[in-house]
């Protein structure tokens, strides 16, 4: 039951960062992501400071927080500094990591809290935190928030997908169309800072940096349609979950890096297997 308890929270970790990954990998924005997981840190510790206390939802709350901040200082710093966005993302996240380095270094040391489980997690602990959900049925308390998270992200997409697609794809045309692309960028940020910062408590942030990258940029090697693409990547993080966690079982590794191992071969036997498949068609249309 623990194998199903584990497999359970990286596969819902696995569709949330799928769900907001692909409209990232679309906008050439993925790295933004990486920002938002590692400025969480700052955020994280100064709850702890305020609260005196470490349970999830003070850690969510000042994990959002610093997230947030985040996004605002990568927009400012592109839309008022002029930088360009990869500028405005490498700034910005490595001045709040850095900051949440520097405070857990220096005041940090009796908190049982520290930059390493922000990056790895430490997803094979989910199994000790299980409650009861109804009569004789219990899951983690992880993945009962990622569900949480997993509707609202659903909702989300399923009404705002006109608006999501259009300011992705054709930003100019949605400009003309009166489709406001500000507001739009910022409810696709909302869900992604949501989703990292739920997801990191779990799984840590270098994983969840695969998932937001990993399934979406293979289902885009796979299909052009944006509603297939979305289904593709959800189900493609699902399966390198479940192989990662036996991998992991194997040779008694990590759960998180073993899932990152097979994304990134899934993806270069995917890229390989794509081009060999497009040199025997072009062949086949010269004969």
């Amino acid at each position: 039951m623990n194998d199903f308890y584990v497999i359970l929270t990286a596969s819902l970790v696995a569709i949330n960062c799928a769900l907001m990954g692909s409209f990232l990998v679309m906008r050439k924005m993925v790295m933004i992501g990486d920002a938002i997981s590692h400025a969480v840190l700052p955020g994280i510790f100064i709850a702890y400071m305020v609260s005196g206390v470490t349970t999830n939802l003070v850690v969510l709350a000042g994990a959002a927080l610093s997230g947030i901040l985040a996004t605002v200082l990568i927009e400012w710093f592109t839309k008022k500094v002029r930088l360009q966005n990869d500028a405005s993302i490498g700034i910005s996240y490595t001045l709040l990591f850095a900051l949440g380095v520097i405070l857990i270094s220096r005041y940090g040391q009796k908190v049982d809290l520290d930059q390493e489980c922000v990056l790895y997690g430490d997803i094979e602990l989910t199994v000790l935190n299980i409650r009861e959900i109804f009569s004789g049925f219990y899951l983690p308390s992880q993945s009962v928030v990622l569900m949480a998270v997993l509707a609202i992200l659903l909702l989300a997409v399923i009404l705002g997908y006109k608006g999501l697609l259009l300011t992705t794809f054709d930003p100019a045309f949605a400009a003309s169309a009166g489709v406001s692309i500000g507001v739009w960028h910022y409810v696709l940020m909302s869900g992604v800072s949501l989703t990292t910062v739920v997801s990191f408590d779990s799984v840590g942030a270098i994983l969840v940096i695969s998932f937001l990258a990993g399934p979406p940029a293979i289902a885009y090697l796979l299909t052009e349609r944006l509603k297939t693409l979305l289904f593709l990547a959800s189900g493609i993080g699902v399966i390198c979950s479940i192989l990662g966690y036996y991998l992991a079982k194997a040779w008694d590794a990590s759960v998180a890096g073993s899932i990152s191992i097979v994304i990134g071969v899934s993806f270069v036997l995917v890229f390989f297997a794509v081009q060999l498949a497009k040199r025997k068609q072009s062949v086949i249309s010269l004969e």
